[in-house]
């Protein structure tokens, strides 16, 4: 395995090409942008240690064990579809949900990408305001809700496809109870729509819902990437819903995941503290480093601990984020130059040769999530490796119970 040159081609192997937004040899505004990165980190110093990047923190942690038509207000009651406008009350259960995510509650039948095309547009107001789909809404505020020019999803049936969609997501629920179901998710299977996406997990759910006119339908409590797999949580009930919201928003939820990245990292054990802002390129977009104050710039924090590695060329690491931001540990780990094995955005290795008898796929599993259950206790679940990292490990000699020190990080900031 080469990392600098091209070397021979292994077999069952190949080269893993730079991802689109960091190959030297792409648009020269690819290029550009690939040596601003590089004139960043050599203003920094060779010697930089992980403390410097990006935000001050420790560079590791201690080990320790309608129109025409007259408003109306619904309250509590689930909003119909209809060609006029709307306006509807929060209730209690719903205080603490983002904007968006009340939109999916109510309005099953709306896209994702529909939603925020509404909220985005001002065509949905708080109190008469303005709002973005991220902000969280209180108990008792009024929201104006557009003409929505589609039907109402038809109750649930057992036509084929709903038969075999709820056999699906049976087969990789690794957790359920009256509240809360906890999925395997697939690598390479979307959690919700959007542009030429038509299969996703969100669509699946509403497979689940019941006969009545009154059943609630799962809705998402998080997201994961299309191609990172693993544990991805599932509200059954509105009072779910919210109560979770509050735990991620609060930070009292707990995800670990799994990575394979090139090279070791050091220190072996570290936190990772810089801004992210979304950059769009074309048709496509990516999470670039940010400046601290720079507009639409956000924190981010990721605790890392390498658990194992093979021949100082891959380290199998897991990673605590601490915040949620999109594509944060892809970033992330680009950002410190040990790209994740696969991953066709981030990957900045030029020449990195893939070693034979691995799957050129996104190396990234969601390994666990602990979470306070909505009615008391705790929910922990743990999910297995993916075909193509499990054929990395058993390549690799790696052990799946060897003990995780990522457990010793912080809780917090």
């Amino acid at each position: 395995m080469s990392r600098g040159g091209r070397g021979p081609r292994q077999p069952g192997g190949g080269r893993q090409q730079a991802g689109p937004k960091h190959g030297h040899r792409q648009a020269s505004r690819r290029s550009t942008r690939h040596a601003e990165m590089r004139a960043q980190r050599a203003s920094k110093g060779d010697g930089q240690n992980l403390e410097e990047l990006g935000h001050a923190g420790h560079s590791s942690f201690e080990a320790r064990p309608l129109r025409g038509i007259a408003p109306q207000d619904d309250g509590a009651k689930a909003a119909a579809f209809s060609a006029g406008v709307q306006t509807v009350t929060v209730t209690a259960d719903e205080s603490g949900m983002r904007v968006d995510r009340f939109f999916e509650a109510r309005f099953p039948g709306l896209s994702f990408s529909h939603i925020q095309r509404i909220i985005r547009k001002g065509e949905v107001r708080v109190n008469g305001k303005r709002t973005q789909p991220k902000n969280r809404l209180e108990a008792g505020q009024r929201l104006r809700i557009p003409p929505l020019k589609i039907e109402a999803p038809p109750p649930r049936d057992d036509a084929p496809q709903a038969q075999k969609d709820r056999a699906f997501i049976k087969s990789i629920t690794l957790y359920e109870d009256a509240d809360v179901l906890v999925l395997n998710k697939p690598m390479g299977l979307a959690v919700q729509g959007g542009t030429g996406t038509t299969q996703h997990l969100d669509g699946m759910l509403g497979a689940l819902r019941g006969p009545r006119a009154d059943d609630q339908r799962p809705r998402l409590v998080h997201r994961l990437d299309k191609d990172t797999a693993g544990c991805l949580l599932v509200a059954k009930t509105r009072f779910a819903a919210s109560a979770l919201a509050k735990t991620f928003r609060s930070r009292a939820a707990r995800k670990i995941y799994w990575a394979l990245v090139v090279g070791v990292p050091k220190p072996k054990q570290g936190r990772i503290s810089t801004y992210l802002a979304k950059q769009e390129v074309e048709e496509d977009s990516y999470m670039r480093i940010a400046r601290h104050g720079e507009k639409n710039a956000v924190h981010a924090v990721t605790y890392y601990a390498v658990v194992e590695t093979a021949a100082q060329q891959l380290a199998w690491l897991s990673l605590k984020p601490v915040t949620g931001r999109t594509h944060q540990l892809r970033a992330h780990m680009a950002h410190i130059e040990h790209p994740i094995v696969g991953d066709p955005k981030y990957f900045n290795k030029e020449n990195w040769q893939l070693p034979g008898g691995m799957q050129n796929k996104l190396h990234l599993l969601a390994r666990r999530i602990a979470v306070p259950h909505p009615r008391g206790g705790r929910i922990d679940v743990s999910a297995p490796l993916p075909p193509h990292m499990q054929q990395s490990w058993n390549l690799l000699g790696f052990d799946a119970g060897r003990y995780d020190p990522i457990e010793e990080a912080p809780e917090e900031e």
